[in-house]
């Protein structure tokens, strides 16, 4: 047991004895730092896998399968999220009884067969939209890891390193959000058609280069975990526990704002580190849910402007509707501007300007990265030195299961009741987050503090 800490209850959070910089230049401490590196690496990747295809999901689909709506596209999205619910809870639990680079190099195989999957759903004759929902349910599949990659950043940090390096990780994981889409539309010289690997089958075009460059990705990511990561685990001070050597080893406006909401979600991860350490992690914590709040809230629609109807003067005239919708159907370059008449809430809820669209990109682009950095950082101090895959994955699935069911939900309520219930309720689940994390703020310590001690 180490040396019992003599401070307040977030003092130790911030501030750490000299032991851990003891050893800067030993090769424990090299080792451990290029392994954490390459943690980053993979959390980075695996953003990439996310949004390196999703803004083209949709062409891809109309191009592949005729039968293909709307509606399934929202599942083919959903599917991604789904796979890493699923997959967060067992990778989590594989690494705390095995080296972590089995599940990685498990997951990450994985994900690199489901994008060559995602890449050949065009050959089959038949149900190849459900081969692409199948092939993206892959990939999160293999996302799930990003437990395990929080897990091995948690165990293998001190607490005075502890925030830095989680703001670092979810730094990575928003430029692979940002890159993603990049690397994406850079590729889209190939065009539509591309051409064809005759001796593989294999169509090279604007849909499928960049599945393909995300398994190429994961293969150098493979490597990278091989032949680098090494098993490593310090305690609250920076003083090593363990060091294992197993003898067994879209279109262009969303393409902007996602690329812009990217770059300010790394300035606000650099801004969370200084503030962190001036206020501590709960208050940052909680003034990014308040932030979250406010972002939703402005998109509550107000004032006198009304959205444009779809075929507003056909709506008593069926037999004309029908022809119009027939012509349409037959014609993909003539699209229907504004709300679609079957939504009634449209002849009297205001339209959403784009000046609360932008305000409310800001404000959640501020939020949602501090409390995403601050909930894993709190969340791995309370846990304290013990293997935190398990509880890694859970808190990794519960985010996966919200993404899951949210977009479902959400566009479930607004195309029923319109924006104002949809917004409404998120401002409410958000106001109940508020609420619960202020009624147990003062239990949202780390272990050692706790204990008023270090446990090793």
């Amino acid at each position: 047991m180490a040396q019992v800490v003599d401070a307040d209850d977030t003092t130790p959070l911030l501030r750490d004895d000299a032991s851990s910089d003891d050893h800067h230049d030993d090769d424990d401490y090299k080792s451990r730092w290029r392994s954490i590196r390459v943690m980053y690496f993979t959390m980075f990747l695996s953003s990439v896998g996310f949004t390196i295809v999703i803004t083209s999901l949709w062409p891809y689909l109309q191009k592949i399968d005729d039968s293909v709506n709307a509606s399934f596209l929202g599942w083919v999205v959903a599917a991604y999220s789904l796979g890493q619910m699923v997959a967060s809870p067992i990778f989590g639990l594989w690494s705390n009884y095995r080296p972590r680079k089995e599940p990685l190099v498990c997951s990450i195989s994985i994900n690199v067969l489901a994008n060559i999957y995602y890449a050949y759903a065009y050959l089959p004759r038949t149900n190849n939209k459900f081969h692409t929902l199948m092939s993206r349910a892959l990939v999160g599949f293999g996302a799930g890891n990003v437990a395990v990659v929080r897990s091995y950043v948690a165990g293998a940090t001190s607490l005075k390193e502890r925030t830095s390096s989680m703001a670092n990780m979810s730094a990575c994981q928003a430029l692979g959000f940002i890159l993603g889409p990049a690397l994406q539309a850079c590729l889209s010289f190939i065009g539509e058609h591309g051409f064809t690997v005759k001796i593989i089958q294999l169509q090279l075009n604007m849909y499928t280069t960049p599945a393909l460059l995300a398994a190429a990705f994961g293969v150098i990511n493979i490597l990278l975990v091989l032949w680098v990561l090494k098993e490593h685990r310090v305690n609250d001070h920076g003083r090593l526990i363990q060091a294992i050597n197993y003898t067994s080893e879209a279109p262009p406006l969303l393409m902007i704002f996602i690329f812009c909401i990217g770059f300010e979600s790394i300035f606000v991860f650099l801004v969370v580190k200084v503030a962190s350490q001036r206020v501590g992690d709960r208050p940052v914590l909680l003034a990014g849910l308040a932030i979250i709040f406010c972002g939703f809230f402005i998109l509550l629609p107000w004032g006198n402007h009304y959205p444009k109807i779809q075929w507003a003067d056909l709506k008593n005239n069926s037999l004309v509707r029908q022809m119009f919708e027939a012509t349409i159907a037959s014609n993909r370059s003539l699209e229907p501007t504004g709300c679609p008449y079957e939504q009634t809430w449209c002849q009297y809820t205001p339209a959403i300007h784009l000046a609360q669209y932008i305000s409310s990109d800001i404000l959640i682009g501020v939020g949602y990265p501090a409390c995403n950095v601050m909930s894993y950082t709190v969340y791995s101090k309370i846990l304290g030195t013990k293997p935190q895959g398990v509880y890694m994955g859970w808190l990794t699935a519960s985010g996966s299961g919200a993404r899951t069911l949210g977009p479902v939900f959400v566009s479930h309520v607004y195309t029923i009741l319109g924006p104002r219930w949809a917004f409404s309720l998120i401002c409410g689940m958000v106001v109940g987050a508020i609420v619960l994390l202020s009624s147990v703020y003062h239990r949202l310590i780390a272990l050692s503090v706790r204990h008023r001690g270090t446990v090793e």
